[in-house]
């Protein structure tokens, strides 16, 4: 065993950027070794014009206020191909309509906040009339789309009538960024859809957009993904390469979960190469901590970076 790399302490200094401080961490240990590293990965694959860069958004990070982050990813061209939870497109839809997340706080008494028509997240307050807003504003939409469409044409249509230049889906729709959710049926979008053809026809194809995606995968010279979380997300993403003779060059995943219960969402990523969806010689990282942290300190420490 050669021990030729020597832990060399982080150093902060005033006035210091993202960038430097996650220089400071190149030849750290732990968390923070696995960041710089991350930032590293992430910077090559932007840099990469060959690269086609996936993006697995689960997780509660809207209502946590990463809103933003994603949407000016999507506009700086730093993403692809968005495959997102039902959950986290709801709540953009939502905040697209001048409706917020509060702050709150997860010491408190919960029968009071139903009592008091206030749905919590953790440590975010949201109210309930919120999604009779929401109600009102997806059953027009619906009225305005075809009879039968895809999963990503749907978004796509749903993208183009919201009037928020920050919100994900309308970034996606202007920047011609394809928006897929397989689990879609899981959120209120797919409540309302259901009750919406109750009385009206509306035929989504759940498999439609398959197609799509893995002939991306395919197009694709080299690929790169980041993963936020896991989840249907992370599965859709790295399945669709397993029909291809190739996989994925750059992988980060952000999570919290472990590995020893066999989930996806704590699954490793050198799991993933024994099925060929990360390549042997991929450079890949995971980085166990809040994704809330690190998504917002990778993006920020790359675009330091020269």
């Amino acid at each position: 065993m050669e021990l030729n790399k020597k832990i060399i302490p982080a150093r902060i200094t005033k006035n210091m950027s993202a960038g430097e401080l996650v220089a400071s961490f190149e030849s750290c240990a732990f968390g923070a070794g696995r960041l710089y590293e991350a930032v590293d990965i992430y910077r090559e694959m932007q840099d990469d014009p060959e690269c086609t860069k996936f993006f697995g958004l689960a997780g509660a990070m809207v209502p946590a206020g990463m809103r933003q982050i994603v949407s000016d990813m999507i506009r700086d061209r730093e993403i692809d191909i968005l495959v997102s939870t039902g959950a986290n497109l709801v709540h953009d839809i939502i905040e697209s309509m001048g409706l917020h997340h509060y702050k709150g706080t997860d010491a408190t008494d919960d029968i009071q906040l139903k009592h008091e028509a206030v749905n919590r997240i953790y440590d975010v307050f949201l109210p309930e009339h919120h999604f009779t807003d929401l109600e009102e504003k997806l059953q027009s939409i619906f009225r305005e789309i075809p009879e039968k469409l895809s999963i990503t044409e749907l978004l796509s249509h749903i993208g183009a009538r919201l009037d928020d230049e920050n919100s994900i889906l309308k970034s996606a729709y202007d920047m011609g960024i394809p928006v897929y959710c397989p689990a879609i049926q899981d959120s209120i979008i797919g409540l309302q859809a259901w009750l919406y053809k109750q009385t009206k026809p509306l035929n989504v194809d759940v498999f439609a957009d398959m197609k799509g995606l893995i002939d991306r995968c395919f197009e694709a010279k080299r690929a790169g993904v980041m993963i936020i979380g896991g989840g249907v997300p992370k599965n859709f993403i790295l399945q669709s390469m397993l029909v291809t003779p190739r996989s994925f060059d750059y992988a980060i995943q952000l999570t919290m979960d472990r590995p020893e219960t066999g989930g996806l969402s704590g699954a490793t990523l050198d799991e993933a190469r024994s099925w060929g969806k990360i390549g042997e010689n991929a450079r890949s990282v995971t980085v166990y901590s809040d994704a809330t942290i690190t998504l917002p300190m990778i993006v920020a420490a790359a675009k330091c970076r020269k």
